[in-house]
């Protein structure tokens, strides 16, 4: 039945409490605004009964901090009453982005800092919640799954260690080896298999596909993955093949025993699209090595997907690997992201709302400052940002426009807002003032005289919004005294909005 119409019968196992640690904010504000709405909908007879209170909240989120001292020490700080709280916890161990301060040095936080963070939190808790949930999307140390010699294992005594500190249930994605639970048999684990999401971007990307084994396969790039491989595989009713690596287990090189050679057992994968299907790509070079033996055995197209991108050592090979024609890339360039990227500004706000946070600042309080400053709006259509950001775009388009000549390609820039929309199209028209010339057909492209007349002269560059009533002049003008066509980077004839 419709959301709306849902009836809620059972009793809660106690007031919700969600606490996204740092490294995994944006995604606990996205995950705690589905919770407000999603039980906003749901109806039940007892809404008004003492044991549903705070049922229905406008925010789940729990007030949490993690001050450091100037020695790189810290300690976890819950600025609210959890008693009787149902906690899910949600933390990124693979977040490498975030810094702080050791003795005047910064450092990047490393997963065990977010770990140690996480149990900080829980130590804070200090067994008052009736129940503490962790969701840790990249399983902490999860690559140490298996104990060889005289070795740590690491990964299963940080669940022990969890366990032990009050955490009743643990939440991840694709575990590397799921046989870890057994550390914790007596405690709620649970991994998330992504088979449906890698079927449904490669079907979004790829229209093309044939989905047979005639002409489809899917390969595991070692044999600890084959049962990913096999899953995918039966859903798909395609063949699966798997490689295994040959290792020189007398030497370690960054921690582990360098591949000699990847050795293939399947059928035959010639003229057949590929699916690789891993849990993660760290270096790549396991990945780029699969590729290219599945070339040299004359595949068609090869299609990589991981649960988690790691690419520890930069992106550069793979970028290299779909060049030389091995994988075919169906990922997103983030060009406006890089150029934030490099914003002093930006960083500046940021360091300053995390002082906020260290003084005392509620996490609501900063957010309602976030959602209530200006500046962002400032920095964003900050004149030389915009310089730069045009010069960025114009020149990633050019180069990829010359690296594929024969398809056509179209191009649209999605700006905050209309007013630094209009302020970064100035900036375009004043460095390529050639894009903004009214052509009926680009130069160098015969048309003949009867395709002429039905075309009408449109710019290379163009910027598609309402009117509004108080807009600046020029940009009023602009808009409703001008046809405006879409923003296109490259004549489709007279395809307009």
């Amino acid at each position: 039945m419709p959301n709306d119409e849902r009836n809620l019968e059972t009793l809660p196992d106690g007031a919700l409490g969600l606490i996204p640690l740092e490294s995994c904010k944006e995604l606990g504000l996205k995950v705690d605004k589905y919770l407000v709405g999603w039980r906003e909908k749901r109806q039940h007879q007892h809404a008004s009964d003492l044991a549903f209170k705070d049922y229905r909240r406008d925010s789940y989120i729990i007030s949490t901090a993690v001050p450091r001292f100037g020695t790189g020490e810290a300690k976890g700080v819950i600025k609210e009453s959890v008693r009787g709280y149902d906690l899910y916890l949600m933390v990124d161990v693979t977040n490498y982005s975030l810094t702080y301060s050791v003795c005047g040095h910064e450092n990047h936080m490393s997963p065990d800092d977010h770990y140690a963070d996480l149990k900080r939190i829980i130590a804070a808790v200090g067994g008052k919640a009736r129940r503490i949930t962790v969701i840790i999307p990249f399983l902490y140390e999860s690559r140490q799954h298996k104990r060889t010699s005289r070795e740590s294992l690491d990964c299963a005594l940080a669940l022990q260690e969890l366990t032990a500190m009050g955490v009743d249930n643990i939440i991840t994605f694709d575990a590397h080896d799921p046989r870890v639970q057994n550390a914790i048999p007596l405690k709620g684990f649970e991994t998330v298999q992504p088979a449906y999401q890698f079927v449904k971007g490669i079907l979004r990307e790829v229209t093309d596909l044939k989905i047979d084994s005639d002409h489809m396969m899917v390969i595991s790039p070692d044999e600890g993955g084959t049962n990913r491989a096999v899953y995918l595989a039966s859903v798909l009713g395609l063949d699966v093949g798997m490689f295994y690596k040959r290792r020189d287990y007398s030497r370690i090189v960054d921690g582990r025993n360098p591949i000699v050679a990847h050795e293939f057992l399947g059928s035959s994968v010639e003229g057949k699209d590929v699916i690789i299907i891993d849990d993660m790509i760290s270096s790549g070079e396991s990945m780029i090595d699969v590729a290219t033996e599945l070339k040299k055995r004359k595949a068609n197209r090869i299609f990589v997907v991981a649960t988690f991108g790691l690419f520890t050592n930069g992106l550069e090979k793979f970028d290299q690997a779909v060049a030389d024609g091995l994988t075919v890339s169906i990922k997103y360039h983030p060009r406006i992201a890089k150029v934030l990227l490099d914003n002093k500004k930006v960083k500046e706000i940021e360091n300053y709302y995390k002082k906020c946070a260290d003084d005392g600042a509620t996490y609501e309080d900063i957010e309602a400052s976030k959602k209530a400053m200006s500046s962002m709006e400032i920095i964003l259509g900050e004149p030389s940002r915009l310089e730069r950001l045009a010069t960025d775009i114009h020149n990633h388009h050019v180069a990829s426009c010359a690296g594929d000549p024969d398809r056509i390609q179209k191009a649209m820039v999605v700006c905050s807002n209309r007013k630094i929309a209009y302020a970064l199209l100035q900036k375009f028209k004043d460095k390529y003032p050639e894009w903004f010339e009214e052509k009926k057909s680009p130069d160098g492209v015969s048309v003949t005289e009867e395709e002429l007349k039905e075309l009408k002269p449109m710019p290379f560059m163009a910027m598609v919004s309402s009117v509004g009533s108080n807009d600046e002049k020029d940009m009023y003008d602009y808009l409703g005294g001008h046809r405006v066509w879409c923003a296109v980077s490259a004549y489709r004839g007279s395809d307009r909005c």
